[in-house]
């Protein structure tokens, strides 16, 4: 289609805009005309001859005017009201009537006005009205029927069409997700070569469904297809179809794969399948509309004939609550998982974003690909954005890799909430609990490195945390990897126990992370010695929010819930005797804490080093195992001095050995 054919075409609707409004203007004015002629002849009183005559002789006369059909009266007084009332009577005979008037002093008219009514005047009065409907309807019926599909456009598609590149996104604008592009390069490279695979019997594959979590970069896929296929891109959401009257949302369906069938080859991207792709069982609920939507989708789908170049691209995070019946070969024959980044993709998704930033040349993207693990190709490229946003505000021109890294926090954890003050004691509290977590950190063997340690307040609602970067990319989590993690989570409640001797609500976060882990290793990773190699939770919503759904009876979510508290209380007891056993570390990381209130990784080693001499704490880290081995001997021992005990002292019923810690003379005493 050339320059002048779109021109014409983009001028049509303006054309019609314009001869509706005339002719809308027109019929307007032609029914004020003869709202005000109607008007005007309310406020003409007919009466007789002679009490025209009466009036004269009483001097109530102002004006007459003779006209051809009448003498039209105005009296001298007139009634209050806004309109002017007037009289008239038929013509007589009468020789004396100029006499009359000149004697009354009357102002008349010498000639007789004609306002007789023409046969013009009559047609145009019957007929000019029906004219002017006729053609404001004419043409606004063509206008919708030409541009909508039906009355206010409900059965016509409105999927948005783009051609050859007009995205402005290409592959080359996609990293991190190579496995899925490649998947889609080889349906742009049917569309282009159709012969190529047809050669060795190959048929183009009728649909392909992204299935992945919100943010990796489903949609931004579908767009650089349109960019790169140069051939029509159909896109539209799955809301699009849906509407109030019934049976709309079908005919959309047949509309779009009838305009994409002329344009063939082409492609559709339905975006957010789910909205009429949902199950049609009663489980997920039913809706008339939305079932007919879907039977007309998997009708055209299997009607459709593959070889003319048409494929369905869907997007979804909620695949299971999709139709089977759409999901099987033939319908989408291909299903593409968009995941979360491993760090290499990541490192890839950074730099495409930080093309167009001009950066330091210090700045190591690979570092914070390492520091942002579990984050999606949104997430990474608002980090980016959040940098170049804080270099400007600091004042600078390029930016820099603490730029970045504090990007990564108030993307995570929120903006520094300055004007929150924390009180002495409850900072003092605060920078207890997160160098609790940090030395448990260091001192567990599975534990990732510190980064960073603050007390700053954020806007998300923490009053402190620990940055921890992993040194490597883990894609599987071993028994002792989950425990590790839980142990570290209890570290900042163990600090303020061990240390205030009382605990707070800084925990909560914590204790629920926690709780999550250790309910995941009894029902869902078989990491549990009392129910051993059972599933007994199922997730639901993988990609969303994964809420967890038990299947079994309760009484066994009842012995659950004991080996939950079990685990919970092992790991806390782990926690609570790595910092009582370097008591003099934690005092002196946290006081340095609570002086500059944000500390590094480094300094947190320096301070640890100096306290504890040239000793590494990573040589000195226990795994479970060591753990498990240390308090079984400590339980042997302890149940040798009960024994011995109880036979020096047979009358007590009950004896609590107490062991007294030296490391920091304001411990308490605990249990052992």
């Amino acid at each position: 289609m050339d320059n002048n054919d779109n021109k014409r075409k983009n001028n049509t609707p303006n054309r019609m805009f314009i001869i509706i409004t005339l002719a809308a203007a027109l019929l307007i004015w032609y029914m004020g005309t003869m709202v005000r002629n109607q008007i005007e002849e309310s406020t003409k009183i007919e009466i007789s001859y002679d009490k025209f005559m009466d009036m004269l002789d009483k001097n109530e006369v102002a004006k007459v005017e003779s006209q051809a059909d009448r003498i039209v009266i105005t009296p001298r007084t007139q009634p209050n009201t806004p309109l002017e009332i007037t009289y008239y009577t038929g013509h007589l005979f009468d020789p004396y009537l100029v006499d009359k008037l000149d004697k009354a002093n009357v102002e008349y008219n010498g000639q007789v006005v004609d306002n007789r009514t023409t046969i013009f005047d009559t047609v145009i009065q019957l007929v000019l009205p029906f004219v002017l409907i006729y053609v404001v309807m004419y043409f606004l019926f063509k206008a919708i029927s030409k541009n909508s599909g039906g009355m206010m456009g409900v059965g016509k598609s409105n999927a948005k069409v783009y051609v050859e590149k007009k995205t402005g996104v290409s592959f080359k604008d996609v990293a991190g997700q190579e496995e899925a592009k490649e998947s889609l390069t080889e349906i742009v490279d049917f569309l282009h070569n159709p012969a190529k695979y047809t050669r060795i019997g190959a048929k183009l594959p009728k649909g392909a469904l992204l299935v992945g979590p919100p943010g990796t970069g489903k949609t931004l896929l579908a767009k650089a297809i349109a960019g790169e296929a140069n051939v029509p891109f159909f896109s539209l959401t799955g809301s699009d179809f849906v509407e109030m009257f019934v049976g709309v949302g079908a005919s959309r369906v047949r509309d779009l794969f009838k305009q994409a069938q002329q344009q063939a080859p082409a492609i559709i991207f339905i975006d957010e399948i789910d909205a009429i792709g949902k199950s049609r069982d009663s489980h997920y609920g039913g809706n008339d509309e939305r079932e007919q939507t879907l039977n007309q989708l998997l009708s055209n789908m299997d009607g459709f004939d593959s070889s003319k170049g048409l494929v369905i691209l869907g997007a979804t995070n909620r695949p299971e609550v999709l139709d089977k019946a759409l999901l099987r070969p033939g319908r989408f024959d291909r299903r593409i998982i968009v995941d979360k980044p491993d760090l290499k993709g990541r490192v890839d998704i950074l730099k495409v974003h930080a093309k167009n930033v001009l950066m330091h040349d210090s700045v190591d993207l690979e570092a914070i690909g390492r520091a942002t693990s579990g984050a999606v190709g949104s997430d990474l490229a608002n980090m980016i954005n959040e940098a170049a946003i804080l270099a400007v505000k600091n004042g600078r021109t390029v930016v820099k890799q603490e730029d970045l890294f504090e990007s990564v926090e108030v993307v995570i954890a929120g903006k520094e909430k300055k004007d929150r003050i924390l009180g002495k004691d409850e900072k003092r509290i605060v920078a207890y609990h997160e160098v609790g977590h940090a030395l448990v950190t260091a001192l567990e063997k599975h534990a990732e490195p510190v980064q960073k340690i603050t007390i700053v307040p954020r806007t998300m609602g923490s009053l402190g945390y620990v940055m921890q970067v992993p040194e490597e990319e883990k894609y599987l989590m071993s028994q002792e990897d989950l425990t590790t993690r839980i142990v570290t989570l209890f570290g900042g409640r163990a600090a303020e126990k061990v240390v205030f001797g009382s605990v707070t609500t800084g925990a909560s976060n914590d204790i629920e992370k926690a709780t999550s882990l250790a309910r995941a290793m009894v029902t869902q990773y078989g990491m549990s010695e009392k129910f051993g190699l059972i599933g007994l939770e199922s997730i639901e919503n993988k990609y969303l929010d994964g809420k967890p759904v038990m299947n079994c009876s309760d009484d066994t979510a009842s012995e659950v819930d004991q080996e939950v508290i079990r685990i919970l209380k092992e790991c806390y007891d782990r926690a609570e005797a790595h910092l009582i056993a370097n008591r003099e570390v934690l005092d002196r990381i946290a006081e340095h804490l609570i002086t500059k209130e944000t500390i590094t990784g480094d300094e947190f080693m320096e301070i640890y080093k100096e306290v504890k001499g040239d000793e590494d704490p990573l040589e000195k880290r226990t795994d479970e195992s060591d753990y498990k081995e240390k308090k079984s001997e400590d339980q042997e021992v302890s149940k040798q001095e009960e024994t011995i005990e109880l036979k020096i002292d047979p009358d007590e019923d009950t004896t609590v050995n107490q062991v007294e810690t030296t490391d920091h003379p304001n411990d308490k005493e605990v249990e052992e």
